[in-house]
């Protein structure tokens, strides 16, 4: 089992009032990536919502300890488009504290289904531009495996469930951006 010291201290949140958000992982549940449950105590959980940005290195080197022999991420970024429409902004608008909560559930399956080391999720709101990150999610486990499942299982749950609405702003106006059936299909691979 690693030890809480093998982890290096988690990068200091870009937003003051971010905290860390500390929440214990139990078991993995049936159909998950076989190994030693990790200890409760021991599992690393850092979920932010902010407006400032981030730099994935320092997010991802955070994650990594002894014990870690995978860290998969995943970044999101702004683009200048969505489907015909071109972009300028995105509007990233969300409800504090149910935000959070949901970001929370979500990461408590995931701890529940894999065996993971650390799970970091920071998520943007406010205004973006093209090339702007907007999220990230890091997994890290004992095994690729683990890592791999976790961090796609994240991001499609976070698609269809954390309140975040987004409003595309350009050249031909603006417009709210409704969900998508492909999100809604990415997410049923897991049910």
């Amino acid at each position: 089992m690693p030890d809480p010291q093998d982890f290096p201290p988690a990068a200091p949140a870009a937003d003051p009032a971010a905290d860390p958000v500390a929440v214990p992982a139990t078991g993995a549940a049936p159909g998950a990536t076989p190994g030693p449950a990790p200890d409760p105590a021991k599992s690393v959980l850092d979920i932010r919502v902010q407006q400032a940005d981030f730099d994935p290195g320092v997010e991802i080197e955070a994650l990594r300890g002894r014990s870690t022999g995978a860290v998969v991420s995943f970044v999101g970024i702004a683009r200048d488009f969505s489907e015909a429409f071109p972009v300028a902004t995105i509007t990233l608008e969300h409800y504090p504290g149910m935000t959070e909560r949901s970001l929370q559930a979500i990461a408590r399956q995931a701890l529940d289904r894999w065996n993971l080391l650390g799970l970091r999720i920071i998520h943007r709101f406010g205004d973006l531009g093209p090339g702007d990150r907007i999220v990230l999610v890091a997994t890290a486990s004992a095994h690729r495996d683990a890592a791999f499942d976790a961090c796609r299982f994240v991001i499609d749950y976070l698609k269809t469930e954390a309140p975040f609405w987004k409003r595309e702003s350009g050249s031909q106006g603006a417009r709210w951006v409704d969900a998508k059936e492909s999100d809604d299909t990415a997410r049923a691979r897991w049910l």
